[in-house]
């Protein structure tokens, strides 16, 4: 316990000496985390924006006026029964049209006449990713050209909005590797600073650490300060990190949410106090290892 205090005091007066390169190695670390906390804030926007849109993802089979009731009530039975699929839904062309003129805020509805609306099959996917394979199934089974509203373009009678899935887990992976390449970016850089900083409190105490070499006191004994002043660098910059991600998660994101109410996004169940926890616990290998680094190329003991 008397070890730890010597070795936290002798840190603090170490960043003291060198409070300038100190500062910098701080800022940098601080700057470094709060890029990564702001890129795993926007990936979890993104995973949460991707998951809910995932969960409405639903294909849309048009149903012909003249299709036999037995043929469009053997692809619903034939689409039930697939693993992939959650529901089925039979929407008919009364059941379409009053739709229409409940989401419609124009007069056209007013003014049509008659119903032009077809009835159609909603099917709802337990697993969205597998939409292609259901699709593929549905398309080859034997009933579906005979109930379809479009025989000469079967692909026109089937909908599924896989595109908008497609593109938002492409936004995300552009997001993942920019944030990627910015991290360890700036993780190198924090390693270079924390370098120099232990490097200058190394030559700084070059004869304490000579007369500490001649009475006998052990290597972890002499190391330790230096490990310390890196630790107490990274917990401060990762504080500061924290302490920035948090002001922004609580005042910035429930103006995006409403702003853009239409979003299908609900920050309150994000899980912000992992990426604290990741900024923190990266903080302090950033801290540990740049300290280690810088000793063992300038501290022979």
């Amino acid at each position: 316990m008397r070890s730890l205090w010597y070795f936290i005091r002798e840190a603090l007066l170490n960043s003291k000496k060198n409070f300038s390169t100190t500062l910098g190695a701080i800022v940098t670390i601080f700057l470094s985390l709060l890029v990564i906390g702001v890129f795993m804030v926007a990936s979890l926007i993104v995973d949460e924006l991707v998951e809910s849109v995932e969960s409405q993802v639903s294909i849309t089979i048009w149903i012909h006026d003249d299709a036999l009731e037995a043929d469009v009530t053997a692809v619903e039975e034939y689409v039930r029964q697939l693993p992939e699929v959650a529901e089925v839904l039979y929407v008919s062309k009364e059941e379409a049209l009053e739709r229409y003129k409940e989401q419609s805020t124009s007069k056209i509805a007013e003014q049509l006449d008659g119903n032009p609306l077809p009835a159609s099959l909603e099917i709802a996917m337990a697993d969205p990713e597998q939409i292609e394979f259901v699709v593929d199934q549905i398309t080859s089974f034997e009933a579906y050209p005979r109930i379809i509203d479009s025989p000469d373009d079967p692909s026109e009678s089937i909908k599924y909005g896989d595109d908008v899935v497609d593109q938002l887990f492409a936004t995300a992976n552009v997001i993942r590797y920019v944030s990627l390449t910015l991290e360890l970016l700036l993780i190198f850089v924090a390693l270079i600073f924390i370098n120099n900083t232990i490097r200058l409190a190394i030559l700084a105490r070059r004869k304490e650490i000579a007369i500490m070499r001649l009475v006998g006191a052990s290597n972890g004994f002499i190391r330790g300060p230096f490990l310390m002043e890196g630790a107490l660098q990274a917990i401060v910059g990762a504080g500061l990190a924290i302490i920035s991600i948090a002001l922004l998660c609580h005042y910035l994101l429930p103006l995006v949410q409403t702003t853009f109410h239409w979003l299908p996004l609900d920050f309150a169940t994000m899980g912000t106090w992992m990426i604290y926890l990741v900024l923190l616990g990266v903080g302090l290998i950033i801290g540990l290892f740049g300290s280690l680094w810088a000793m063992r190329r300038y501290l022979k003991v």
